[in-house]
């Protein structure tokens, strides 16, 4: 039996590492060892050049990227953690349908609010522009952090901040002080989901920008010529995209467990 599950184990690992494994080889692959099956090469740089110059110049779609996925959560993570803490804390009438509804727009296909989001973008001139972006990318990440958040917060005894009410201190003081510290690795784990929500996010970028905003997934798919579809550039492409995943999956690890355990619901 143990022999079977190390089977098993070892079969998924491969079906994981494996594509990831092939697109870093491919990264460093002259297009004339592409079609090669063997794992023998002369590795090579000039990918990661040609992407960073013309006519591709992902360069600027990657800080697009780095600045639509940092504006989104700098606002949203503060928003939806003084949302969650309202919902956690505070009764108020409809509570349960309004904390429903802000759950129900998850569920809610991009492909329907595209049109709308682009003829409001169009006629308020904010097509292929970063905020047209940072916006479309709050409405789907703030409600899914003010479900995350609000689960980590209905863990912390609200007894806790009452020595503070009573002294004088405000409900947003105690919120920064107190009740933040309390849940830090949970709004980390919140920060990355939502950031890599961001970073990820196409179909949006590539309905509402041209040139000027275009984000790094939507870059990739501009790697083709006359010869095809490019994957020596694709996968060199694939590596910056994958990259922040990585960094931000080995800086934060140990909190995901303590995060995800800290946020269930009583």
């Amino acid at each position: 039996m143990r022999a079977v599950r190390t089977a098993l184990l070892l079969a998924v690992l491969f079906l994981i590492l494996f594509p990831i494994a092939w697109m870093a080889l491919t990264a460093f692959k002259r297009p004339v060892d592409l079609l090669g099956l063997s794992l023998f090469f002369t590795p090579t740089l000039d990918n990661f050049r040609t992407i960073f110059s013309h006519p591709w110049n992902i360069g600027r779609t990657l800080w697009n990227s780095t600045v639509v996925a940092a504006l989104t959560v700098l606002i949203a993570i503060p928003a939806a953690t003084l949302a969650a803490y309202s919902f956690s804390r505070f009764e108020m009438r409809f509570k349960t349908g309004l904390f429903f509804l802000i759950l129900a727009t998850q569920f809610v296909p991009a492909v329907v609010v595209v049109l709308p989001f682009y003829l409001l973008f169009r006629d308020l001139g904010l097509l292929d522009t970063h905020w047209a972006l940072v916006i479309v990318n709050l409405a789907i990440v703030t409600p899914f952090a003010v479900w995350m958040l609000k689960g980590f917060l209905d863990a912390v005894p609200a007894e806790s901040e009452e020595a503070a009410l009573v002294d004088g201190a405000t409900r947003l003081r105690v919120i920064i002080d107190i009740v933040v510290p309390m849940v830090w690795p949970g709004v980390v784990v919140t920060t990355v989901f939502c950031f890599v929500l961001t970073w990820n996010e196409f179909l949006f970028a590539l309905i509402l920008t041209r040139d000027d905003a275009v984000t790094l997934p939507v870059g990739i798919t501009r790697f083709r010529t006359e010869r095809g579809d490019l994957w020596e550039l694709i996968a060199a492409a694939g590596i910056l995209i994958s990259i922040p995943m990585f960094f931000l999956s080995s800086i934060i690890q140990r909190h995901f467990v303590t995060g995800m355990t800290g946020g269930a619901v009583k």
